[in-house]
């Protein structure tokens, strides 16, 4: 058997090369959009990617198992569990519980674990050659390291209500059916630490369901489904606003993208022209370097691992953006947006300091300045955190601003006073001062250190913890 497990760090995203090297054939499961990366590893192993396949109908990323299929003619095998109103809605094989995919003398069974979402299905491989027993489980975003899926997106992210309860009724009793598996076959999950679709996923790529039913918190419910409901439900990350659209475009019948698309390099008077018709430009520079000089109206969200989260928060599916970035990332940074299916980029320009276009710095202050505005009638303190992190600990009198939600909660910054924005350590500060900028703020200050030194330096915190069961 050939195994590769392909890790997408900007989604915590994994996916699965698997092949069958006597007959020379593979199976992908959950595969990403830039689909090179898996013709690379059949071409490089002389195996045919003939299968492709997914644990469930994604919301974190733009599946790529269509333009996979497109580009080797492979079958895909899609879940028909879920009931009505969860079909995929284009042609593929459809699978229910005890199904069986043969890839080679390799096998997958199909296991129905409803939870995170009504289709979902988990994968049990058994090399035959080697071992009548299974060896390895495919859970796609059911049981994580350490933890698992999330029942609520659907509601908080599709706004489908009335479905985090039934959904999490669902995970207790696909908890209590994994529990049953050997303790020897090894759990593969669809996501690592970072990803949004858990609230505490380890970092550890793979684990034994043995030692999730030891470590994992999901595992000490045995007889208190109550309980477990309500751990689950409690303190989730805020869903990212894209989540729904990916809901509906893995599902749906959708223009394909079969290659990573060269970007054009703007002149100034194009990114000028263009700004001015009301056309974004994100700048994906470091937030240091932003900071010593960006062109107004301009939008920081670094090129990071985080890049894809929150172009996927702040931009549309029908709108053209432009990007500030290097030559070296600009490939990279077209992935990214692949992979959320933001395929509207106009182009990019790698220099702000050209001519024709002018500059404003941002109002960075240090811990000594910082604790100068804490208390002070005139001054707004505005904690751009999420709400688990806010009521975790926090400096006293600051307000919570999610900033995912802040272009929409302008109403709650104030234009009188100074306004002091921070985060944890100051990537989500650097875009909020960048949206504020561009809508007419003036009186700003950018606490960058954020809570990071503020702790670190033996600064107190206020917490406001939302009840929960103990686990």
């Amino acid at each position: 058997m050939f195994f590769q497990h392909v890790y997408d760090k900007s989604l915590a995203q994994a996916s699965y090369f698997i092949g069958c090297q006597k007959a020379g054939v593979a199976i992908v499961i959950d595969p990403k959009r830039d689909v090179d990366t898996y013709l690379e590893i059949a071409k490089q192993n002389n195996m045919r990617i003939t299968h492709v396949t997914e644990t469930h109908i994604h919301a974190d990323f733009l599946s790529g198992s269509r333009e996979l299929a497109a580009l080797t003619g492979a079958t895909m095998y899609l879940s028909d569990e879920g009931g009505e109103g969860w079909e995929y809605e284009f042609d593929h094989v459809g699978l229910k519980n005890g199904h069986i995919i043969e890839v080679g003398n390799l096998t997958l069974e199909v296991i129905h674990t409803p939870g995170h979402t009504p289709e979902s299905i988990s994968f049990l491989l058994t090399d035959k050659p080697a071992s009548k027993e299974p060896v390895m489980l495919f859970t796609g975003d059911f049981v994580f390291v350490g933890d698992i899926g999330r029942p609520d997106l659907l509601e908080k992210a599709a706004g489908m209500k009335g479905t985090q309860d039934a959904g999490a009724a669902e995970m207790y009793k696909s908890v209590q059916k994994f529990a049953g598996l050997p303790d020897f076959l090894q759990v593969w999950p669809g996501h690592g630490a970072g990803s949004a679709c858990g609230k505490a996923l380890g970092a550890v790529p793979s684990s034994t369901v043995g030692y999730e039913k030891i470590r994992n918190w999901a595992f000490q419910y045995d007889d208190d489904q109550e309980g477990f409901v309500k751990y689950l439900l409690a303190d989730q990350p805020e869903p990212p606003k894209y989540f729904a659209m990916m809901k509906k475009l893995n599902k749906v019948d959708r223009p394909l993208l079969t290659e990573v698309p060269n970007q054009k390099k703007l002149t100034a008077e194009e990114v000028t022209e263009a700004m001015a018709r009301g056309i974004k430009l994100i700048d994906t520079r470091n937030k240091a370097e932003f900071a010593a000089g960006f062109i107004p109206g301009s939008m920081n969200i670094q090129g990071n691992n985080s890049f894809s989260t929150w172009m996927g928060w702040f931009l549309t599916y029908e709108e053209p953006f432009m990007l500030v970035a290097d030559d070296a990332t600009i490939e990279d940074l077209t992935r990214k947006l692949m992979r959320i299916g933001l395929d509207q980029v106009m182009g990019y320009i790698s220099d702000v300091n050209m001519p024709g276009l002018t500059l404003q710095k941002s109002e960075v202050i240090g811990l000594d300045e910082f604790k100068t505005y804490l208390n002070q009638d005139d001054v707004q303190v505005v904690d751009l955190r999420g709400a688990a992190e806010y009521n975790s600990g926090h400096v006293a009198g600051a307000d919570n601003v999610f900033i995912g939600t802040l272009p929409q909660n302008l109403d709650k910054i104030s234009r009188d006073k100074t306004v002091v924005i921070h985060c944890q350590g100051g990537d989500r500060a650097a875009i909020g001062y960048s949206i504020l900028v561009k809508n007419g703020f003036t009186k700003l200050k950018n606490y960058s250190a954020g809570i990071n030194e503020w702790v670190n330096q033996g600064n107190p915190v206020e917490t406001q913890l939302v009840e929960a069961a103990a686990c």
